[in-house]
């Protein structure tokens, strides 16, 4: 692929929005300048104003093609009182045991296109679907992680893989279930995928190779230890994320089993640093939220899936004010939007305290919705552990472009713009979108949009039957 070159009449940069930006991109999809206050010459010229692509740092692909089956109520009573995280995810269970490796690559790709559409520019896939129906492994133990990159690479989105530590059903080393069996293997199973995967891909500027421990649940400290120090020998600045705290439940089983809740056990027994990613961590203290502020850990917050699976709300406020990192995810893709995770982000503090505009940074920085997308931009790349979400050298050129003539973004400039693409309307205002120095999106339309529908389709008629 040969070099190219965007002129942007208005983009965000590093230090701020710029005028009349030039934006140099090498022959591997990587930027290699942008400057500001330049003639455009012959280069091509953006359809509006260009912002940094979004990273979405956590995903569970296949769950895209269960959205809207777990809403009926399933608890005791018709009212479905008594339904939460844990009767959703025996509906999770049901669905997942008939998945077969070609229907999960097509699912995810769909996926893939949704969010590029969107703006989500990369994606970190918590990939924990590891096996076949019966729970033994295909021939090849990666199988299933390879449909995972066979759909980022159909779709052209970067990825940031996560094959998934998951041993057991509950703390302490508990059986695993039966709903569970396709998740499980031991770490030194689990790293011989990531170490497959890893070659397999070397070189590869729109994939890199992680790890994820499921859950506290799902580990014991003797296998989580295990998986980290062999994901480090290999790789010492390779992400590792782990979902915590999402649900009361958990923390008071926590409790139970270590005398510790989940986000204070980890802090005390794991080297938290900038490779980690906490999802979640909804149920925290305030000296839990002020130790993982001061980790220089990432809170991978998914405000959607939060509300729609009763979880809670992150303690926001408290978390920013003491330095924290964030970025945001799509999680079980109810909804497969940026804009609507920050907006429910300040939303959920809005209706909790009953007061606005919470999560700005006063007068320094009072745009509420550009704050929080400058904030997601550097979290989602940090817990993505590739050179993502900013438009500057050595980046990939992953960007979008708003439509210019978007009712909702009429006037509006700078700050303001990303304030109104974010709190003001359901339209998706996303023109074009790049992602590695290819233009994947054209006025609203994904370049393969139509093939890879076709097959997602095909696929929803098989699992109806």
């Amino acid at each position: 692929m040969a070099g190219t070159r965007l002129f942007a009449e208005r983009a965000l940069l590093p230090d701020g929005w710029a005028r009349d930006v030039l934006l140099t991109i090498d022959s591997a999809g990587t930027i290699a300048a942008a400057q500001a206050d330049q003639p455009a010459g012959d280069a091509p010229r953006a359809k509006g104003p260009v912002l940094p692509g979004m990273p979405n740092l956590h995903s569970h692909a296949f769950q895209r093609a269960m959205a809207g089956l777990g809403e009926r109520a399933g608890g005791k009573g018709a009212s479905g009182a008594d339904d939460s995280f844990w009767t959703w995810r025996r509906v999770m269970y049901d669905f997942v045991a008939r998945l077969t490796p070609e229907q999960v690559e097509a699912i995810a790709t769909q996926l893939y296109v949704e969010m590029l559409k969107a703006g989500y520019t990369a994606v970190g896939e918590f990939h924990y679907l590891h096996h076949d129906s019966d729970g033994e492994p295909y021939a090849d133990r990666a199988e299933m992680a390879r449909r995972i990159a066979a759909a980022a690479r159909g779709s052209g989105i970067g990825l940031t893989l996560l094959p998934v530590l998951y041993g057991f059903g509950g703390f302490g080393g508990t059986a695993a279930g039966e709903g569970q069996r396709r998740f499980l293997n031991a770490p030194e199973a689990l790293l011989s995928i990531v170490e497959t995967l890893a070659a397999a891909h070397a070189g590869d500027g729109q994939v890199r190779l992680g790890l994820a421990l499921h859950s506290l649940r799902a580990v014991t400290p003797e296998t989580l230890a295990a998986a980290v120090a062999g994901l480090t020998a290999s790789d010492g600045e390779a992400p590792i994320h782990i979902h915590v705290a999402e649900q009361t439940k958990e923390v008071e089983d926590c409790l139970a089993w270590s005398g510790k809740r989940p986000v204070q056990w980890l802090l005390d027994s794991v080297d938290l640093d900038e490779r980690w990613c906490l999802v979640h961590a909804t149920h925290m203290t305030d000296s839990e939220t002020a130790g993982l502020a001061g980790s220089g850990a990432v809170a991978g917050l998914c405000p959607t899936t939060e509300a729609n699976l009763g979880d809670g709300l992150f303690p926001a406020p408290d978390y920013l004010a003491a330095g924290g990192a964030f970025g945001i995810g799509s999680d079980s893709h109810i909804s497969v939007s940026p804009v609507e995770e920050l907006r429910w982000l300040e939303y959920g503090q809005r209706l909790r305290s009953r007061r606005r505009n919470l999560l700005s940074d006063g007068p320094d920085r009072p745009s509420v919705g550009a704050r929080l997308y400058d904030l997601a931009l550097a979290g989602g790349a940090q817990a993505m552990g590739r050179p993502i979400g900013r438009l500057a050298p050595g980046q990939r050129a992953d960007l979008l472009v708003l439509d210019a003539e978007a009712p909702a973004l009429f006037g509006r400039e700078d700050d303001l713009l990303v304030d109104a693409l974010v709190f003001s309307g359901n339209d998706n205002p996303i023109r074009d979108v790049m992602v590695g120095g290819r233009w994947l999106v054209e006025a609203g339309r994904h370049v393969n949009e139509a093939a890879i529908a076709a097959r997602y389709r095909q696929v929803i008629v098989e699992l109806a039957n």
